[in-house]
């Protein structure tokens, strides 16, 4: 009876220590597979299910092979959602937003109007390896104005405040030309396709003007939106940041320095590249510029 009683006590112990071992365990990979589950929203008006495929080889951008190779690199999982704004991608995601690439000036209003922390790490080079994009005052092409200086008295349609090369950066072209716009002959449109065609449409008479996103010009007249040499450019704003990578706040110091890392390695892979439409791939900020990108 008390070799019994010892055999049963032994096996209760052993049972006692595989519990009490195998439980921290199942936790803490628990805790390490959620660290892995992130989730990429995806803004960038040049992606491929933001975009249209008039033009070969331009505004294509695929970015689930990006994410293939940020779950390859990283060993982690990853949803990706595209959405113009922010706030309509968060509704999909339920609230949740890891990496954000986008347009920086409108993914930083969007941040902010969804209150979600996000810091910027990177920018995505074009396929001639520049991180910028401009805005182009255009006039119809029967339109007496020759430069932004001739553009007193016309009415300006630009872009949402959020889209800083149709709007912040426009006006500080026309301040620089002594051009004064008053604000009932400033008007707004969100598509560059609405205030282009309404510079064509309302004639030269009307003494209408629009600014347009440089990205955009291929696609306005690629997509026949407007016929090429339609419009005539009269002013091109200074270069302002275009697609960025942001990340969240709240992820860890560690996890965001993998995602810097992966993207960085993505430079040199030449499926990631041309998936991307991209020359040099991911780029660290510019200290330059670093003052800049600040909220």
């Amino acid at each position: 009876m008390i070799e019994t009683f010892m055999k049963r006590r032994y096996l209760f112990s052993v049972c006692c220590m595989v519990m009490l071992c195998c439980l921290p365990l199942s936790q803490n990979s628990k805790a390490a597979d959620q660290t892995k589950l992130l989730t990429m929203v995806v803004m960038d008006p040049l992606a491929a299910p933001l975009s249209c495929p008039c033009v070969e080889g331009y505004a294509q951008r695929d970015y689930t092979v990006l994410a293939k190779h940020l779950e390859t690199t990283m060993n982690c999982k990853l949803t990706v959602v595209f959405s113009e704004s922010l706030p309509s991608a968060l509704k999909k995601t339920g609230g949740k937003s890891d990496i954000i690439i986008g347009k920086q000036s409108v993914v930083r209003a969007d941040s902010k109007l969804a209150k979600k922390a996000m810091k910027a790490i990177s920018e995505l080079t074009d396929q001639n390896g520049n991180t910028t994009q401009y805005g182009m005052i255009v006039v119809n092409k029967e339109d007496p104005a020759k430069s932004v200086a001739d553009l007193n008295d016309y009415t300006i349609i630009f872009g949402p405040s959020e889209a800083e090369e149709k709007h912040s950066a426009a006006l500080q072209l026309l301040k620089a030309a002594n051009v004064h716009i008053p604000t009932d002959r400033q008007k707004i449109d969100e598509a560059c396709s609405d205030g282009a065609c309404k510079v064509i449409d309302l004639g030269p008479e009307s003494k209408t003007a629009a600014v347009i996103s440089s990205y955009a010009q291929p696609l306005l007249e690629g997509c026949g939106t407007i016929k090429k040499g339609d419009l005539r450019v009269v002013g091109k704003t200074i270069p302002v940041p275009f697609v960025t990578v942001f990340v969240a706040d709240s992820l860890d110091i560690k996890l965001r320095q993998q995602i810097a890392t992966a993207l960085g390695d993505a430079a040199i892979q030449p499926t990631v590249l041309q998936a991307l439409e991209s020359l040099a791939g991911f780029v660290p900020l510019s200290a330059s510029t670093s003052v800049a990108k600040k909220n």
